[in-house]
């Protein structure tokens, strides 16, 4: 018997998924506990309207990402910060103070968590900052860090 999943059954198959049950194990445990529901024509044309929505969601996502890293390109962020005489940063700049600036300064949201920083900034000058915004996009952020 062919059915959906409901949701991820482990050693069965993940959610949204179409795999064949023996009668027993679909009409005695996945019907009743509500894990699955026959893989009828009215259950499979809600699954791909399902999927559709999904892959539209995604794409619409995938185009806010682009269009905010043609954005990102052009910019050159530039951070103020209090700094001793050899050029060391007190603290450091870290990925939300650059995600803050960025959206404080151009209004542009990035998550913190996207901005691929392997240690905190401490000295000043010029740092290109990869930002991973979605699946196959990334944008290069050049910051420039400065002394007050």
């Amino acid at each position: 018997m062919k059915v959906i999943l409901l949701q991820d059954i482990k050693g069965v198959g993940k959610k949204d998924q179409v795999i064949n049950a023996s009668d027993g194990y679909a009409r005695n445990f996945l019907f009743p506990k509500k894990m699955a529901v026959p893989a009828d024509q009215g259950n499979m044309a809600r699954l791909q309207s399902k999927k559709d929505a999904q892959a539209y969601q995604k794409d619409l996502e995938r185009q806010a990402a682009q269009k905010i890293a043609d954005q990102i390109k052009d910019i050159t962020l530039e951070l103020k910060v209090k700094a001793g005489e050899n050029g060391k940063i007190f603290g450091g700049v870290t990925s939300k103070e650059i995600a803050e600036a960025l959206k404080n300064k151009y209004q542009i949201t990035v998550d913190k968590k996207k901005i691929q920083l392997k240690e905190t900034i401490k000295t000043l000058g010029q740092f290109q900052i990869e930002i991973k915004l979605f699946e196959n996009i990334t944008a290069k952020l050049k910051v420039a860090i400065k002394s007050e």
